[in-house]
C-alpha cells in the first residue's frame, strides 16, 4: 500500500514540476472568460452612462420648471416627457413625473400643490406620498415650495452577460427661482 502511495506522490510532484503546455488550450479554456469580462466592462459602462444621462436630463428638467414665471399646461407637461425623451436618449417605456410640494410649518409636513405624471404604470403623487419621501427632502422655510422631478426609464443591456434590465429612477428638487410659486392650469391653452 506504501508503495502504490509513493508512486502517486511522485507521480503528482511530477506533474506540477511539468512546465510544458500548449498555448491554444489554454487560450480555448481562457478566451470564453476573457470575452464575457470584455462584454460585462462595456454592459456596466454603459448602465452607468445611461444613469448620468437620465439625471441630468431630469436636472434640466427640474430647473426649466423653476425658472417658468406663467401657469404650466398639459401640453407643457406632454412635451416636457417628449424633451426628457430626447435628452435621455431614451427608447423605451419612460415615464415623468413633475409635482410642486410645500413645507406648512404649522401641520409640520409636506404637502402637494399639483402633480402631473405622462407615461404608464405611474401614479400623481399625493401628500400622504411625502411622508416616505420626507428624509429625501430638504428642509424649507414656511411655505417655501421646490419643484420635485423624479423620471424613470428601463436600461436593456446590449448583451447578455446574466444582467437583466435595469429600471433607473431618479429624484430631483429645485427651488422654484422667479416666482414665489409655480400654478397649474388645466383649462389654460
Amino acid at each position: 500500500m506504501s508503495n502504490i502511495i509513493s508512486r502517486l506522490n511522485a507521480r503528482l510532484r511530477s506533474f506540477g514540476d511539468d512546465t510544458r503546455g500548449s498555448v491554444s488550450v489554454e487560450a480555448a479554456l481562457i478566451f470564453p472568460m476573457v470575452m464575457w469580462s470584455l462584454l460585462a466592462t462595456f454592459v456596466f459602462f454603459e448602465g452607468y452612462r445611461q444613469s448620468a444621462i437620465n439625471h441630468k436630463a431630469a436636472n434640466t428638467i427640474a430647473d426649466m420648471y423653476s425658472r417658468e414665471t406663467e401657469s404650466i399646461t398639459p401640453t407643457y407637461v406632454n412635451n416636457t416627457k417628449e424633451l426628457f425623451d430626447l435628452l435621455a436618449e431614451a427608447n423605451g417605456d419612460t415615464k415623468i413625473r413633475i409635482s410642486v410640494v410645500r413645507w406648512v410649518s404649522r401641520r409640520n409636513e409636506y404637502q402637494v400643490d399639483w402633480s402631473m405624471v405622462r407615461g404608464s404604470n405611474i401614479v400623481s403623487l399625493t401628500t400622504a406620498d411625502l411622508l416616505s419621501m420626507a428624509d429625501s427632502l430638504p428642509t424649507l422655510p414656511n411655505q417655501e415650495r421646490i419643484v420635485l422631478v423624479e423620471t424613470w426609464s428601463t436600461y436593456e443591456p446590449l448583451f447578455n452577460i446574466g444582467m437583466d434590465d435595469v429600471e433607473m429612477h431618479s429624484f430631483v428638487f429645485t427651488r422654484l427661482r422667479f416666482a414665489p410659486q409655480l400654478r397649474f392650469c388645466d383649462t389654460c391653452s
